[in-house]
Protein backbone atom coordinates (compact mmCIF):
# COMPACT_ATOMS: atom_id res chain seq x y z
CA UNK A 1 0.00 0.00 0.00
CA UNK A 2 1.50 3.66 -0.84
CA UNK A 3 1.55 5.81 2.34
CA UNK A 4 0.23 9.23 2.02
CA UNK A 5 1.51 10.67 5.15
CA UNK A 6 4.23 9.49 8.09
CA UNK A 7 5.84 11.19 10.70
CA UNK A 8 8.81 10.37 12.24
CA UNK A 9 9.41 11.53 16.41
CA UNK A 10 6.87 14.49 15.62
CA UNK A 11 6.96 16.44 19.10
CA UNK A 12 4.69 19.41 19.76
CA UNK A 13 5.43 21.02 23.08
CA UNK A 14 3.79 24.26 24.45
CA UNK A 15 5.26 26.34 27.47
CA UNK A 16 3.74 27.39 30.24
CA UNK A 17 4.61 29.29 33.36
CA UNK A 18 4.70 25.80 35.42
CA UNK A 19 7.16 24.16 32.37
CA UNK A 20 7.01 22.55 29.16
CA UNK A 21 3.65 20.99 28.22
CA UNK A 22 3.93 17.82 26.10
CA UNK A 23 0.77 17.78 23.91
CA UNK A 24 2.73 15.55 20.90
CA UNK A 25 5.57 13.57 22.14
CA UNK A 26 7.18 11.41 19.93
CA UNK A 27 4.40 10.39 17.66
CA UNK A 28 5.10 7.99 14.63
CA UNK A 29 2.50 6.60 12.37
CA UNK A 30 2.23 6.27 8.57
CA UNK A 31 -1.49 6.85 7.31
CA UNK A 32 -2.16 4.95 4.21
CA UNK A 33 -3.52 6.42 1.05
CA UNK A 34 -7.17 5.79 0.72
CA UNK A 35 -7.78 4.54 4.37
CA UNK A 36 -8.93 5.91 7.38
CA UNK A 37 -6.89 5.99 10.04
CA UNK A 38 -8.76 6.74 13.72
CA UNK A 39 -7.36 8.37 17.22
CA UNK A 40 -8.78 7.95 19.78
CA UNK A 41 -8.16 9.30 23.42
CA UNK A 42 -9.80 10.97 26.63
CA UNK A 43 -9.73 15.21 26.13
CA UNK A 44 -6.26 16.51 26.55
CA UNK A 45 -4.45 13.64 25.08
CA UNK A 46 -3.29 15.42 21.66
CA UNK A 47 -5.67 14.07 19.27
CA UNK A 48 -6.18 17.62 17.39
CA UNK A 49 -2.91 19.05 18.18
CA UNK A 50 -1.50 16.21 16.20
CA UNK A 51 -4.30 16.62 13.04
CA UNK A 52 -3.18 20.63 13.30
CA UNK A 53 0.49 19.81 13.39
CA UNK A 54 0.06 17.86 10.43
CA UNK A 55 -1.72 20.29 8.13
CA UNK A 56 0.90 23.19 9.66
CA UNK A 57 -1.85 24.78 11.09
CA UNK A 58 0.49 24.82 14.75
CA UNK A 59 4.31 24.31 13.88
CA UNK A 60 5.87 20.84 15.52
CA UNK A 61 8.91 21.60 18.15
CA UNK A 62 10.67 18.76 16.14
CA UNK A 63 10.60 15.61 14.27
CA UNK A 64 9.62 15.10 10.98
CA UNK A 65 6.42 14.81 8.36
CA UNK A 66 6.48 13.12 4.83
CA UNK A 67 3.69 13.43 2.43
CA UNK A 68 3.85 11.31 -0.76
CA UNK A 69 7.85 10.76 0.80
CA UNK A 70 8.56 14.31 0.47
CA UNK A 71 9.48 15.74 3.82
CA UNK A 72 7.42 18.93 4.29
CA UNK A 73 8.27 19.59 8.03
CA UNK A 74 9.54 22.76 7.09
CA UNK A 75 9.04 23.85 3.57
CA UNK A 76 8.30 27.54 2.48
CA UNK A 77 4.83 29.72 2.95
CA UNK A 78 4.51 29.21 -1.34
CA UNK A 79 5.31 25.74 -1.35
CA UNK A 80 3.01 25.26 1.67
CA UNK A 81 -0.16 27.03 -0.02
CA UNK A 82 0.10 24.42 -2.94
CA UNK A 83 -0.26 21.52 -0.63
CA UNK A 84 -2.95 22.79 1.19
CA UNK A 85 -5.09 21.91 -1.42
CA UNK A 86 -4.37 18.32 -1.19
CA UNK A 87 -4.88 18.62 2.79
CA UNK A 88 -7.65 19.73 4.50
CA UNK A 89 -9.62 19.87 8.00
CA UNK A 90 -13.38 19.57 9.01
CA UNK A 91 -13.65 20.97 12.28
CA UNK A 92 -15.93 20.13 15.40
CA UNK A 93 -18.37 22.49 15.65
CA UNK A 94 -20.04 23.35 12.50
CA UNK A 95 -21.55 26.15 14.41
CA UNK A 96 -18.42 28.04 14.74
CA UNK A 97 -16.59 27.19 12.15
CA UNK A 98 -18.40 29.16 9.41
CA UNK A 99 -19.04 32.95 8.74
CA UNK A 100 -22.30 33.71 10.06
CA UNK A 101 -22.42 36.35 7.79
CA UNK A 102 -22.20 34.28 4.99
CA UNK A 103 -24.60 32.32 2.72
CA UNK A 104 -23.95 28.59 1.28
CA UNK A 105 -22.74 29.97 -1.81
CA UNK A 106 -20.05 32.11 -0.51
CA UNK A 107 -19.41 29.83 2.01
CA UNK A 108 -18.68 26.88 -0.04
CA UNK A 109 -17.29 29.46 -2.76
CA UNK A 110 -14.75 30.70 -0.38
CA UNK A 111 -11.29 28.42 -1.86
CA UNK A 112 -12.46 28.78 -5.45
CA UNK A 113 -11.72 32.25 -5.98
CA UNK A 114 -9.61 31.85 -8.86
CA UNK A 115 -12.67 30.91 -10.41
CA UNK A 116 -14.84 32.75 -12.50
CA UNK A 117 -18.32 33.76 -10.87
CA UNK A 118 -20.24 31.06 -13.27
CA UNK A 119 -17.35 28.47 -12.40
CA UNK A 120 -17.49 29.39 -9.25
CA UNK A 121 -21.45 28.85 -8.68
CA UNK A 122 -21.31 25.63 -10.79
CA UNK A 123 -18.83 24.06 -8.86
CA UNK A 124 -20.97 24.89 -5.51
CA UNK A 125 -24.08 23.42 -6.95
CA UNK A 126 -22.29 20.12 -7.64
CA UNK A 127 -20.24 19.85 -3.97
CA UNK A 128 -23.95 20.71 -2.81
CA UNK A 129 -25.19 17.86 -5.06
CA UNK A 130 -22.37 15.75 -4.07
CA UNK A 131 -22.88 15.97 -0.08
CA UNK A 132 -26.85 16.00 0.15
CA UNK A 133 -27.39 20.23 0.65
CA UNK A 134 -30.75 21.13 -1.59
CA UNK A 135 -29.86 23.23 -4.10
CA UNK A 136 -32.87 25.56 -2.96
CA UNK A 137 -30.91 26.70 0.30
CA UNK A 138 -27.88 28.16 -1.80
CA UNK A 139 -28.45 31.48 -0.27
CA UNK A 140 -29.31 30.46 3.10
CA UNK A 141 -27.40 31.63 5.96
CA UNK A 142 -26.22 29.25 8.42
CA UNK A 143 -28.44 30.19 11.18
CA UNK A 144 -31.49 29.01 9.01
CA UNK A 145 -29.93 25.28 9.40
CA UNK A 146 -29.94 22.81 11.21
CA UNK A 147 -26.66 20.98 12.74
CA UNK A 148 -26.74 18.51 9.65
CA UNK A 149 -26.89 20.48 7.37
CA UNK A 150 -23.69 23.01 8.81
CA UNK A 151 -21.72 20.09 9.12
CA UNK A 152 -22.58 18.93 5.26
CA UNK A 153 -21.16 22.65 4.17
CA UNK A 154 -17.72 22.31 5.94
CA UNK A 155 -17.45 19.13 4.22
CA UNK A 156 -18.18 20.36 1.05
CA UNK A 157 -16.06 23.46 1.76
CA UNK A 158 -13.29 21.29 2.57
CA UNK A 159 -13.80 19.26 -0.54
CA UNK A 160 -13.69 22.07 -2.47
CA UNK A 161 -10.48 22.01 -3.87
CA UNK A 162 -10.47 17.61 -4.38
CA UNK A 163 -7.71 17.71 -1.46
CA UNK A 164 -6.15 13.62 -0.98
CA UNK A 165 -6.38 14.02 2.64
CA UNK A 166 -8.46 15.15 5.34
CA UNK A 167 -8.34 15.76 8.65
CA UNK A 168 -11.59 15.29 10.53
CA UNK A 169 -11.57 16.38 13.89
CA UNK A 170 -14.38 14.83 15.61
CA UNK A 171 -16.43 16.02 13.17
CA UNK A 172 -19.90 14.66 14.58
CA UNK A 173 -19.35 15.28 18.11
CA UNK A 174 -21.60 18.19 18.45
CA UNK A 175 -24.77 16.69 16.39
CA UNK A 176 -27.82 14.74 17.41
CA UNK A 177 -27.03 10.88 17.28
CA UNK A 178 -29.42 9.86 14.29
CA UNK A 179 -27.84 13.49 12.51
CA UNK A 180 -24.40 11.66 13.49
CA UNK A 181 -25.00 8.17 11.36
CA UNK A 182 -26.05 10.48 8.48
CA UNK A 183 -22.46 12.36 8.35
CA UNK A 184 -20.74 8.95 8.92
CA UNK A 185 -22.44 7.36 6.16
CA UNK A 186 -21.88 10.45 3.94
CA UNK A 187 -17.91 10.39 4.35
CA UNK A 188 -17.22 6.97 4.16
CA UNK A 189 -18.94 7.49 0.42
CA UNK A 190 -17.14 10.47 -0.46
CA UNK A 191 -14.22 8.29 0.55
CA UNK A 192 -15.33 5.70 -2.09
CA UNK A 193 -15.98 7.67 -4.58
CA UNK A 194 -13.05 10.29 -4.59
CA UNK A 195 -10.27 7.86 -2.74
CA UNK A 196 -9.71 9.91 0.35
CA UNK A 197 -7.38 9.61 3.05
CA UNK A 198 -8.66 10.42 6.41
CA UNK A 199 -7.42 11.25 9.87
CA UNK A 200 -10.87 10.43 12.14
CA UNK A 201 -10.06 12.23 15.81
CA UNK A 202 -13.09 11.11 18.04
CA UNK A 203 -13.16 10.13 21.56
CA UNK A 204 -16.35 7.59 20.71
CA UNK A 205 -15.22 4.04 20.25
CA UNK A 206 -18.50 3.34 18.36
CA UNK A 207 -17.72 5.84 15.61
CA UNK A 208 -14.12 5.01 15.61
CA UNK A 209 -15.07 1.50 15.37
CA UNK A 210 -17.32 2.41 12.53
CA UNK A 211 -15.33 4.26 10.36
CA UNK A 212 -11.51 3.12 10.88
CA UNK A 213 -9.29 0.84 9.13
CA UNK A 214 -6.77 1.14 11.88
CA UNK A 215 -6.51 2.75 15.16
CA UNK A 216 -3.76 4.46 17.20
CA UNK A 217 -4.86 4.97 20.88
CA UNK A 218 -3.30 8.31 22.61
CA UNK A 219 -2.45 8.98 25.92
CA UNK A 220 -0.50 12.34 27.39
CA UNK A 221 0.61 13.04 23.46
CA UNK A 222 1.88 9.55 22.73
CA UNK A 223 0.93 6.98 21.26
CA UNK A 224 0.40 3.93 23.28
CA UNK A 225 -1.32 0.93 21.16
CA UNK A 226 -1.60 1.03 17.30
CA UNK A 227 -3.46 -2.11 15.33
CA UNK A 228 -5.85 -2.67 12.61
CA UNK A 229 -9.79 -1.43 14.22
CA UNK A 230 -10.70 -5.25 14.14
CA UNK A 231 -7.83 -6.31 16.20
CA UNK A 232 -8.09 -3.92 18.93
CA UNK A 233 -11.92 -4.30 19.61
CA UNK A 234 -10.49 -8.18 19.95
CA UNK A 235 -7.66 -7.78 21.63
CA UNK A 236 -6.83 -5.08 23.45
CA UNK A 237 -3.19 -5.09 25.39
CA UNK A 238 -2.77 -1.47 26.81
CA UNK A 239 -4.37 -1.15 30.32
CA UNK A 240 -5.79 1.88 29.12
CA UNK A 241 -6.92 0.48 25.82
CA UNK A 242 -9.07 -2.04 28.02
CA UNK A 243 -10.11 0.41 30.75
CA UNK A 244 -11.83 2.32 27.33
CA UNK A 245 -13.35 -0.64 25.81
CA UNK A 246 -14.87 -1.65 29.00
CA UNK A 247 -16.33 1.72 29.19
CA UNK A 248 -17.99 0.98 25.90
CA UNK A 249 -22.10 0.38 27.15
CA UNK A 250 -23.14 -3.41 25.53
CA UNK A 251 -26.79 -4.54 24.80
CA UNK A 252 -27.68 -7.57 26.90
CA UNK A 253 -30.79 -9.22 27.45
CA UNK A 254 -29.07 -10.78 30.40
CA UNK A 255 -29.40 -9.11 33.87
CA UNK A 256 -25.85 -10.65 34.92
CA UNK A 257 -23.52 -7.96 36.04
CA UNK A 258 -20.29 -7.04 33.14
CA UNK A 259 -16.90 -6.63 34.21
CA UNK A 260 -15.97 -3.51 33.83
CA UNK A 261 -12.19 -2.10 33.99
CA UNK A 262 -12.42 0.75 36.67
CA UNK A 263 -9.37 3.72 36.12
CA UNK A 264 -8.58 4.60 39.64
CA UNK A 265 -6.04 7.62 40.18
CA UNK A 266 -5.24 11.02 38.72
CA UNK A 267 -4.13 11.87 35.05
CA UNK A 268 -0.86 12.95 35.16
CA UNK A 269 0.06 16.35 34.16
CA UNK A 270 1.61 16.57 30.75
CA UNK A 271 3.95 19.66 32.28
CA UNK A 272 6.81 18.13 32.37
CA UNK A 273 6.33 14.41 32.87
CA UNK A 274 8.01 11.49 33.56
CA UNK A 275 10.54 9.36 31.89
CA UNK A 276 8.27 6.37 32.03
CA UNK A 277 4.65 5.28 31.03
CA UNK A 278 2.39 8.33 31.86
CA UNK A 279 -0.20 5.73 32.61
CA UNK A 280 1.76 4.02 35.57
CA UNK A 281 -0.44 6.45 38.54
CA UNK A 282 -3.22 4.72 37.45
CA UNK A 283 -2.55 1.48 36.16
CA UNK A 284 -3.39 -1.87 37.72
CA UNK A 285 -0.64 -3.83 36.66
CA UNK A 286 1.98 -0.91 37.54
CA UNK A 287 5.42 -2.24 38.54
CA UNK A 288 9.06 -1.21 39.04
CA UNK A 289 9.68 -1.97 35.65
CA UNK A 290 7.19 0.94 34.22
CA UNK A 291 9.20 3.65 35.48
CA UNK A 292 11.44 3.08 32.69
CA UNK A 293 10.41 4.54 29.34
CA UNK A 294 7.95 2.44 27.41
CA UNK A 295 8.43 2.41 23.52
CA UNK A 296 5.96 1.71 21.23
CA UNK A 297 6.75 -2.28 20.27
CA UNK A 298 5.06 -5.19 17.71
CA UNK A 299 3.86 -7.52 20.40
CA UNK A 300 2.12 -9.27 17.81
CA UNK A 301 2.04 -9.32 13.91
CA UNK A 302 0.83 -5.94 12.76
CA UNK A 303 -0.07 -4.93 16.92
CA UNK A 304 1.81 -2.04 18.31
CA UNK A 305 1.89 -1.32 22.42
CA UNK A 306 4.17 0.90 24.52
CA UNK A 307 3.62 -1.27 27.31
CA UNK A 308 5.83 -4.14 29.43
CA UNK A 309 2.91 -5.91 30.44
CA UNK A 310 1.12 -5.56 27.15
CA UNK A 311 1.28 -9.68 26.79
CA UNK A 312 -0.74 -10.19 30.06
CA UNK A 313 -3.29 -7.57 30.78
CA UNK A 314 -6.50 -9.39 28.78
CA UNK A 315 -5.81 -12.84 29.39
Amino acid sequence: METLIETRNLKKYFSSPKGTLHAVDDVNIKINAGHTIGIVGESGCGKSTLGRVLLHLTDSTSGQIFYRGEDITDVPPEKMSALRQKMQIIFQDPYSSVDPRMYIEKLIGEALRNFSKAERQKKTLELMDLVGIPRRLIYSYPHELDGGLRQRVVIARALALDPEFVVCDEPVSALDVSIQAQILNLLNELQRAKNLTYMFITHDLSVVRYVSDEICVMYLGQVIEHCATKELFAHPMHPYTNALLSAVPVPRLSDKPLHREIIHGEVTSPINPPAGCRFVGRCPYASDECAAPQPLAEVTPGHYVACCKAAGVNQ
